[in-house]
């Protein structure tokens, strides 16, 4: 376990990791489950449970004994997640690519150093790469992160440089100059594409959303085998993706990328 910062509170961190336990888990879990998952003792995992039982986050079951989710939860994502008019106008937007591409189709956020899937539309190819709501990305090896990172302030692409671009399959980038020529071009271009950067074998585009003030937290992405995403398939998908860019952009009070 990491050892706390001196401004942290242990006891709140051992709570929330005990709220995360719960939340990981399909099934109910029971004192002693947690505490083996978290090596914790079970004095100290009780306490956490009790307290996070009287908060409303975790329900106990009275018959088995053992602990899940309580429906507070949702009360307390609903602004994080809700923003209903947006989040409709996503699913449009998704939808629509969908409908056209026959792909499946991500929307995820700028959420610190990685990138998180928070909405997806699947599409009806057979072959796909199953990406699941929840997902985080790397900035640098990924379509989705390098679009983000491409339009953010220059402090923090340095920051990301600087924390390293490690080698995680045969395309990845990894010399800091190499990696700013490639978000440049990304600024140009209003577009990024991994070419077997996370993955030998899988490839995927992505265009970012713009919003009101010149914001740019969010994009959309299509991911797939390189078998079937050839450089030419991604050419053609730009089209769809970049007018999608565009037409969400609006929506969102952004000004859109032009070519």
């Amino acid at each position: 376990m990491t050892k706390p910062h001196i401004n942290t509170s242990a006891t709140a961190l051992k709570a929330l990791r005990v709220l995360e336990t719960v939340a990981e888990s399909a099934q109910s879990v029971s004192v002693s489950e947690i505490s083996d998952s978290m090596s914790v003792d079970k004095a100290t995992v009780y306490r956490m449970l009790i307290t996070l039982t009287k908060a409303g986050y975790i329900v106990r079951d009275e018959n088995s004994r053992k602990y899940k989710l309580g429906y507070k939860i949702v009360s307390l994502s609903r602004n994080l997640l809700a923003e209903n008019q947006i989040s409709r106008l996503v699913q449009q937007t998704l939808e629509q690519i969908s409908i056209e591409t026959q792909e499946t189709l991500h929307y995820s956020l700028l959420d610190g150093d990685e990138t998180v899937l928070v909405q997806r539309v699947k599409g009806s190819q057979l072959v796909t790469v199953d990406f699941q709501i929840g997902d985080r990305s790397s900035l640098h090896c990924t379509a989705i992160g390098k679009v983000l990172l491409a339009f953010q302030d220059h402090r923090f692409i340095q920051k990301i440089i600087d924390a390293g671009l490690p080698k995680l399959a045969c395309n990845t980038i990894t010399h800091p100059d190499e990696f700013r020529k490639e978000l440049q071009r990304i600024r140009l271009e209003g577009y990024a594409i991994d070419n077997r950067e996370l993955s030998d074998n899988m490839r995927c585009i992505a265009v970012p959303i713009f919003e009101g003030g010149g914001r740019i937290k969010s994009g959309i992405s299509i991911s797939g085998p390189d078998s079937r995403l050839t450089l030419e398939k991604l050419s053609e998908l730009k089209v769809p993706m970049m007018q999608a860019s565009r037409r969400l952009s609006e929506q969102m009070g952004g000004v859109p990328w032009t070519e």
